[in-house]
């Protein structure tokens, strides 16, 4: 009898230590409802709905602030670009193409390093590489539409003429798939990487990322407390050159336990 007693007692001190830990350290799994599908019907926008389409995507799919912003200031602000468009294009060190103000934006989307706002280069590159993706292609991705659509939003917000021209087409789905694909939890290292965008800022699985530190071979340096504290706390641990505050602070909520665990041993595995 006093076996089994013990045997009761233990069983539910095991449990009770799991459920405070499941509680405390264990991120909420996501079960955010899958947004409806939303189309998008181009030849009945106006061009004020277009400029919303823009904005949205720039807050939204194309992670625009996470660099354009003014607090981590990693990336210049866009707000006042239609003024400073003439002498960037004078500019001795631009070596793109463009014309006008929607020709710079759209160039700067799709070859970053076509101008480097001085400071705000890749280090050691002496401001002529860009730290920024390719938006068109990777993790982002945005399409002909969508680039046009934050065209059309930039030129709004630094009060210059709308010039883009809303594309003609056939009305575009948004959202059901690609929905269901980000609220569903990753499953691999590299379907976590693409799903929060971490390629954005940091090298890692194929990404190119430059502004923040080189993970590709990260598990040779830090092992599986250091790299999961990092995505819990941030600012716990900054590494050298780098300044606080760069890296998000809401990925303990966005990622599910079994995304966590996924993607600390692969960053532990990349040796």
């Amino acid at each position: 009898m006093n076996i089994f007693f013990k045997v009761i007692i233990f069983s539910l001190l095991t449990m009770g230590i799991y459920t405070l830990f499941a509680t405390n350290y264990i991120p909420p799994m996501n079960s955010a409802p899958v947004p409806a599908e939303e189309t998008i019907d181009l030849a009945q926008m106006t061009i004020q709905q277009f400029i919303a389409l823009g904005d949205k995507i720039f807050h939204g799919k194309g992670t625009c602030t996470l660099c354009h912003n003014p607090v981590v200031k990693r990336a210049p602000l866009l707000d006042g670009v239609a003024g400073r468009i003439g002498e960037r294009l004078k500019d001795t060190r631009y070596k793109g193409g463009a014309k006008d103000l929607a020709g710079y934006i759209e160039e700067s989307m799709r070859k970053p390093s076509a101008y480097v706002v001085a400071g705000y280069g890749v280090t050691g590159s002496n401001d002529t590489v860009s730290p920024m993706p390719v938006i068109s292609e990777g993790a982002i991705g945005l399409n002909d539409v969508e680039i046009k659509a934050v065209i059309a939003y930039l030129q709004n917000l630094g009060g210059a003429e709308v010039t883009v021209e809303i594309p003609k087409g056939p009305p575009m789905a948004e959202g059901k798939d690609s929905a269901q694909a980000a609220t569903l939890p990753a499953k691999t290292g590299a379907e976590i990487v693409k799903k929060f965008g971490c390629g954005l800022c940091h090298k890692i699985a194929g990404e190119q990322g430059a502004i923040g530190p080189d993970l590709t071979k990260i598990g040779a340096k830090k092992n599986a407390d250091y790299l999961r504290r990092a995505v819990f706390d941030p600012n716990a641990d900054i590494a050298p050159g780098f300044p606080p505050g760069m890296m998000p602070q809401d990925f303990k909520d966005k990622m599910t336990a079994g995304e966590l665990q996924v993607i600390v041993d692969y960053l532990a595995k990349s040796k």
